[in-house]
C-alpha cells in the first residue's frame, strides 16, 4: 500500500496576525535610539488622541529638525554636506517608529537595510564630493503593496502574508539610482478598495490629529506616516481616491497622476493586469516641490524605455504670464452630495482670494452627470463580481471588514461580466469621457473666452470621518474614470465658530441626506482638510 502523504494543517488567521505583528514589533525594536523613545511614551492606555505635535516631547532636537525639513530642503542639506545620509535615515527611522506606536500607519521598518544603504550614499559623497543623483539620502517610505525584493507582498490580505517580492518595483529602481532611501514599509486595508486603512492583518491605521478619525485609504499608512512627519515623501497608489484621501485627510500633499505616466510594473494586486480602470503610482509629501521632485525624478528617467505602456511625455512645468492668464473653474458640489460646511467654507475663502489676483479667471463648474460616472466606474471595477478578492479572503478564513463588505457585497454595480456586458461598460466610459471634454470646451472664462486649465472642487464630501463611514467615492473616483491628473493640498481646518449646521439643506439625492447626517457641528478646531 502507497505510503500516506501528511497535510500540514493550515493555520488560523489570527496565528498568522501575531505572527505579523511580532515580525513588524521586531523591525522597530532594532531602530537606534527606539528604547530612549519607548521610555518617554507614556502607557498605552494613556495614549493621546491627538498625536499630531507629539514628537517634541520623545523626539531629539536634532532629529525634530532633520524630520521637519521639506524635501527639497533636506535633499539641499545633504547637498551641502550639513547633514549625512546615515543622520537623517537614523532621525526618519525614530520618527516613524513614534508614528507607528502612535497610528498603526506601518507594515515593518527597514532599519539595517536603509542605514545601509545611507552609509554608502555618504562614502560616495566623501570620495567623489557630489551627489549620487537628485534625491542623494532622502528618507522615502513605500507603501506595501509596491514590491521591494525578497520582502512582503501581501497588501492586506491574511492569506498573502509570507509571500515575497522576486524583484523591486520599476519605480523603486528609478529611485535608487536616483539617491533615494527606503526606510519604510506602511500599511493598507483588506482589499484595497477602502477610503480607509483598515485590514486583519494590521489593524485600524489612525489620523494623527485624533485617533476617532480615519487617515483615509488605501494609502493611509503613507498619510498618517507623512502626517507625522515620520516621512517628508512617500509612494501610494490611486484607483478611485487612495491618494487623495490620505492627503486630505492627514493635511499633506498628493498627486495622482494619469495612468502610464509612473511605473507600475511590481505592484500586488488580487486583479493584476485588468485595466478598465487603471490605477497609478504616485506621490505623497510634505510639500508640493516634493512632489515635483518626485515626479520629474521618474520621468525624466524616461521609464518607457524599459516599460512600454508608458506614456514617452518629458516633466514640462506650465508658467503662468500675464499674457495667459490661468482659467479656473470652481466645482462648488458634483450634483449628487453636498459637501459640508467646513469644505464649502474653504472653497469659497479659496476661490475668493484667487480673485483677487490679477493673473486668475474663476468661473463656475458645473457638474456633467457625475451619479453617472459612479455608475461606470464601479461597474468596471470588478469585472470578475469580485471572485478574486472573495477567493484570497476565504483562502485564509478571516473576516471581511466593514468597508470590503460594502465595496463587494451591497454595491448592485459589483457583478460579474460576461464579454458582451464588458465591452458595453467599457463603450460608456469612452462616451462619458467624451461628454466631459465636450463640457470642459464649451467652459469658457474672461473675455475672450479661454477655455478653463483647471478645476477646482472638494476632495470628499467633508473633513477626515469617522472609522469605516467613508462610503463616497465621486469626489475622487470622478478623476479616475476621466483619467484626469489630480492634486490635493492644504487649505484650511475646521473653525467650530464658523462651520455651522446650514439651517437651509435640501438634499440632492438620497444618497446626499445620508452623508449629510456624517457631518458633526462639534468637531476639532484643528482638524485638517483640503479641497
Amino acid at each position: 500500500m502507497a505510503a500516506s502523504r501528511k497535510i500540514k494543517p493550515k493555520r488560523h488567521w489570527e496565528e498568522v496576525v501575531r505572527e505579523a505583528w511580532e515580525y513588524r514589533d521586531a523591525s522597530l525594536g532594532r531602530v537606534p535610539g527606539i528604547s530612549d523613545i519607548d521610555g518617554r511614551l507614556p502607557s498605552f492606555e494613556l495614549l493621546p488622541k491627538r498625536s499630531i505635535d507629539f514628537g517634541s516631547n520623545v523626539l531629539e532636537p536634532r532629529d525634530i529638525q532633520i524630520t521637519e525639513c521639506l524635501p527639497e530642503d533636506l535633499v539641499a542639506m545633504l547637498r551641502r554636506g550639513d547633514t549625512s545620509a546615515v543622520e537623517a535615515t537614523t532621525a526618519f527611522l525614530r520618527r516613524a517608529a513614534l508614528a507607528q506606536r502612535l497610528t498603526n500607519c506601518m507594515t515593518e521598518l527597514l532599519p539595517e537595510r536603509s542605514l545601509a544603504r545611507a552609509q554608502e550614499l555618504d562614502d560616495y559623497f566623501l570620495q567623489h564630493k557630489k551627489p549620487i543623483g537628485p534625491l542623494h539620502g532622502l528618507p522615502i517610505s513605500v507603501k506595501e503593496m509596491i514590491g521591494m525584493k525578497d520582502l512582503g507582498l501581501n497588501a492586506g490580505y491574511v492569506a498573502w502574508w509570507g509571500k515575497t517580492a522576486s524583484e523591486n518595483a520599476h519605480v523603486l529602481d528609478i529611485l535608487w539610482n536616483a539617491g533615494a532611501v527606503f526606510h519604510a514599509r506602511t500599511s493598507q486595508p483588506q482589499s484595497m478598495m477602502h477610503l480607509e486603512t483598515d485590514s486583519n492583518l494590521y489593524g485600524v491605521t489612525t489620523n494623527p490629529y485624533n485617533g476617532n478619525i480615519s487617515s483615509g485609504g488605501s494609502s493611509g499608512g503613507e498619510g498618517a506616516l507623512i502626517g507625522m512627519r515620520g516621512s517628508c515623501l512617500g509612494i501610494g497608489s490611486d484607483i478611485g481616491g487612495s491618494i487623495r484621501s490620505p492627503a486630505a485627510n492627514c493635511g499633506i500633499y498628493g498627486f495622482k497622476p494619469t495612468a502610464f505616466r509612473i511605473p507600475t510594473d511590481g505592484w500586488c494586486s488580487t486583479m493584476a493586469g485588468a485595466d478598465s480602470i487603471p490605477g497609478v503610482i504616485g506621490p505623497l509629501s510634505t510639500s508640493l516641490s516634493g512632489i515635483k521632485l518626485f515626479m520629474k525624478t521618474i520621468i525624466d528617467s524616461q521609464p518607457w524605455l524599459s516599460e512600454p505602456a508608458l506614456i514617452p511625455i518629458p516633466w514640462n512645468p506650465i508658467q503662468i504670464s500675464d499674457n495667459q492668464p490661468l482659467k479656473i473653474a470652481v466645482m462648488w458640489n458634483d450634483g449628487v452630495v453636498t459637501p459640508h460646511p467646513p469644505v464649502t467654507r474653504a472653497l469659497k475663502e479659496l476661490s475668493s482670494r484667487l480673485r483677487t489676483l490679477p493673473n486668475v479667471d474663476i468661473v463656475d463648474w458645473h457638474p456633467h452627470l457625475h451619479d453617472e460616472a459612479w455608475a461606470i466606474i464601479s461597474s468596471l471595477y470588478f469585472t470578475d463580481g469580485g471572485t478574486a478578492d472573495a477567493a484570497t479572503i476565504a483562502e485564509s478564513g478571516e473576516p471581511w471588514r466593514p468597508l470590503t463588505t460594502w465595496m463587494l457585497k451591497e454595491n448592485p454595480c459589483v457583478k460579474k461580466l460576461s464579454p458582451q456586458k464588458l465591452y458595453y461598460w467599457c463603450e460608456e466610459r469612452e462616451a462619458y469621457r467624451k461628454e466631459y471634454a465636450k463640457v470642459w470646451n464649451e467652459t469658457k472664462s474672461g473675455d475672450e473666452g479661454r477655455m478653463v486649465d483647471v478645476i477646482l472642487c472638494p476632495a470628499a464630501p467633508g473633513v477626515a470621518p469617522r472609522h469605516n463611514t467613508a462610503r463616497y467615492w465621486g469626489y475622487t473616483s470622478q478623476w479616475n474614470l476621466l483619467d484626469y491628473p489630480a492634486v490635493v493640498f492644504p487649505v484650511s481646518k475646521v473653525d467650530k465658530k464658523r462651520d455651522v449646521q446650514a439651517m437651509n439643506f435640501k438634499p440632492m439625492t438620497n444618497i446626499d441626506e445620508e452623508h449629510w447626517t456624517l457631518c458633526e457641528f462639534s468637531l476639532p478646531s484643528k482638524w485638517p482638510f483640503l479641497t
